[in-house]
């Protein structure tokens, strides 16, 4: 009995050790970086910053490769149907893993079967802001306007489904005001539209409007978190003033295919821990208002967990679909 236990400890660890081997062996490899936005957009700037750091922690060679389209399932079935061998990555976030699952009917990909999670590493704040042709400097104001003004409470996002839209939603559920969805595709025409006075307000990632924040050009009523943000301390929380069962964030982690070996998934978290404390990445990230967040593999796997079913009762309530 002993000797037959001693000999599948020797088979399991001969097993772990190849699996090792083959990762080590593919160091002379580039490891592909699949990022599902287009080029020139914050999160691919994330992306390539993150790929040259990581992979001079690795001492390995990254080059991203970006696949948008689809609200990220053009690239999320790239990836899915790649072999986890090591040589694959993938940016993993709110659209693909925790709200299309609820928004489309049928997806080219499994989120939960289909991947494995190395590690977040990006939170993105989101803030309620205003155009200044709204009278309001805080968010009681705010309230009292919208509720008096029903028909101009308008809101812009950068799509049906985003991050944007669903924290508006939640907001939407949590202060009881009549509110109509102004949707964009991006960002920035919403921030464009905001500005002019088209919208009235939006729930925005603080990366998007960095520069109207640092202008004064739209104002900025609070964050929906419950601290301050450490880059822009004057701001000050939703919580704080009054709306303290509201939290909401878009984020960001690393993927990898399914049948990666956990040789190479630790490796990856290594490399991004790491990567995430160089001075390099902390003052770029400082820069476009976007706060490092590291977490382990396990971390991660129950943090989008959670994400999925959070956000898709709020989807399935409010009827939300996308086809």
């Amino acid at each position: 009995m002993r000797k037959r236990l001693f000999l599948k400890a020797l088979l399991a660890l001969a097993a772990g050790s190849g699996a090792a081997t083959c990762w080590a062996q593919a160091g002379d490899k580039p490891i592909e970086w699949v990022h599902p936005y287009p080029v020139g957009g914050g999160s691919d700037a994330i992306a390539r910053k993150l790929a040259e750091s990581v992979g001079a922690q690795m001492g390995r060679s990254f080059f991203v490769s970006n696949k948008p389209g689809g609200a990220t399932n053009i690239a999320a079935a790239y990836v899915a149907n790649a072999k986890g061998n090591g040589n694959i990555v993938f940016t993993g976030d709110f659209a693909t893993l925790a709200a299309n699952p609820h928004l489309f009917a049928n997806l080219p990909y499994d989120s939960v079967k289909d991947f494995v999670s190395a590690g977040l590493y990006a939170r993105y704040p989101i803030l309620l802001v205003v155009s200044s042709k709204v009278p309001a400097g805080n968010l009681d104001e705010f309230l009292q306007w919208a509720r008096a003004n029903p028909d101009s409470a308008n809101f812009a996002s950068s799509g049906v489904g985003s991050p944007q839209h669903l924290a508006a939603e939640l907001f939407r559920e949590r202060t009881g005001l009549k509110m109509t969805h102004v949707a964009y595709r991006g960002g920035a025409p919403a921030v464009t539209d905001l500005m002019a006075g088209s919208v009235s307000f939006a729930l925005m990632d603080a990366s998007t409007v960095v520069p109207q924040m640092k202008t004064g050009r739209l104002k900025v009523l609070g964050v929906a978190s419950p601290q301050r943000m450490k880059h822009f301390p004057d701001i000050p929380t939703l919580h704080e003033q009054g709306l303290t069962d509201f939290e909401a964030f878009a984020w960001q982690g690393m993927l990898v295919p399914a049948g990666t070996p956990r040789a190479a998934v630790d490796a990856l978290n290594r490399g991004l821990e790491a990567a995430l404390k160089t001075q390099a990445v902390i003052d770029f990230y400082a820069n476009i208002a976007v706060e490092p967040w590291f977490s382990s593999p396990d971390e991660m796997a129950a943090f989008v967990a959670n994400e999925n079913s959070r956000w898709g009762k709020i989807i399935r309530e409010r009827g939300i679909t996308l086809q």
